[in-house]
């Protein structure tokens, strides 16, 4: 007995074949391990992503626009009434699942909220955060600063 190997005749045979083996490699991907945070505020990461920020002049950009609302270093988050949680989020330490070994990814995970700003889950949140990049509140490389500021802050 011998087994006899049929070439496709149509290149839409091939095409087809093809599709269906793409989505059964794409059916065995593996899914992500968790699903990092979002701002309510919708937009793409801005130009301080590709910028090298520097933590000490983030130091000095998070006096002035974020301690307010973050605390010392990012330690202590303010009452915020009507929210889920009824506070302003800590940035020290970052909510987990902002962090990421890529630090391309870590950076756009914070440059999100800080380009776009957002809404704090809960039926009636007294703060919200800034939009500082749509705002033109910070430069790109104010807010790529921050950002090393809290990445540094965060360091383990």
């Amino acid at each position: 007995m011998s087994i006899q190997l049929v070439s496709p005749k149509k290149p839409t045979v091939l095409l087809g074949m093809f599709v269906l083996f793409a989505l059964l490699l794409s059916a065995c991907a593996k899914a992500p391990d968790k699903d990092v945070p979002q701002p309510s505020n919708p937009g793409p990461a801005g130009s301080a992503v590709k910028l090298t920020g520097n933590p000490t002049a983030g130091a000095d950009v998070f006096s002035k626009n974020c301690v307010a609302c973050h605390g010392e270093q990012g330690k202590k988050g303010i009452a915020n009434p009507g929210s889920s949680d009824g506070t302003i989020p800590t940035l020290n330490p970052i909510d987990d699942l902002l962090v990421s070994s890529d630090l391309t990814v870590y950076s756009t995970n914070l440059d999100l909220y800080i380009e776009h700003g957002s809404t704090p889950e809960g039926k009636t949140p007294a703060l919200k955060m800034t939009a500082f990049g749509d705002q033109k509140i910070l430069t790109p490389q104010q807010i790529a600063d921050v950002i090393a500021y809290v990445i540094s802050l965060n360091k383990k």
